[in-house]
C-alpha cells in the first residue's frame, strides 16, 4: 500500500468541493464527511440516513471495535439536510448504483478519490487522504497534538504528527534551508 498525504492547500480543497458538489452529490458528500469528521472510509460508508439526523454521528469503528461519538460540524450538517431529504431512513448515505440498498465498496470510494487526484493534478492520494487532511487542518486550526491524538485513538504524539504529515513538512522546511 502507498503511503498517502493531506491535501494541504485550502484552495485546492475549496476547488474540489466546488466541483463535487456540481457534478457528483454523493461522492460531495462522501468527501465532506471525511473532512469534517475525520472518520476512515469504511467508517464512513456504513453509515445511513438514520445515523446523521442528530447533532453527532455515533458509531463503532471497524478497524478498533471501540464506540465513537463525532460532532456533526455546521457545514456538514447543512450539506447533509439537503442531501437527505426525503430519503429512508434506512438508505446509505453513499449508496451504490448497483443493487438495491448498498453503500459503494471501498475500492469504489478509492477510485473516486484517484478521479479527484487526476482532475486536480494531486499525487499520494487515497481514501486515507480524507482523514489526514482534517487531522492536518485540525492541528493547522488548534495546535492541539494531544486532542487530534485522541481523536485519531493514536498512542502518541509523534505517531499523529507523522500521520499527518507535521514531521514531513518540518523536514522539507529544514532541508531546503540546509547548505553545505
Amino acid at each position: 500500500m502507498n503511503f498517502v498525504q493531506p491535501i494541504r492547500d485550502p484552495e485546492i480543497l475549496a476547488d474540489i468541493k466546488d466541483h463535487l458538489k456540481d457534478t457528483n452529490t454523493r461522492n460531495y458528500i462522501m468527501i465532506l464527511i471525511g473532512l469534517n469528521t475525520g472518520l476512515r472510509i469504511a467508517d464512513i460508508l456504513k453509515q445511513r440516513v438514520r445515523d446523521v439526523y442528530g447533532t453527532h454521528i455515533v458509531t463503532k469503528e471497524i478497524k478498533t471495535r471501540k464506540q465513537k461519538r463525532v460532532l456533526i460540524t455546521p457545514e456538514l450538517k447543512r450539506e447533509l439536510e439537503a442531501y437527505i431529504k426525503d430519503k429512508p431512513g434506512n438508505e446509505y448515505l453513499i449508496k451504490s448504483r448497483e443493487g438495491l440498498n448498498r453503500p459503494i465498496t471501498s475500492s469504489m470510494a478509492y477510485k473516486v478519490m484517484c478521479k479527484v487526484a487526476f482532475e486536480f493534478g494531486l499525487q499520494e492520494i487515497g481514501c486515507h487522504t480524507l482523514r489526514k487532511t482534517f487531522g492536518y487542518f485540525f492541528y493547522q486550526q488548534y495546535n492541539d497534538i494531544a486532542m487530534l491524538m485522541r481523536l485519531f485513538n493514536h498512542s502518541s504524539e509523534k505517531v499523529t504528527l507523522r500521520y499527518i504529515g507535521i514531521e514531513q513538512d518540518t523536514m522539507d522546511v529544514h532541508l531546503k534551508r540546509f547548505k553545505i
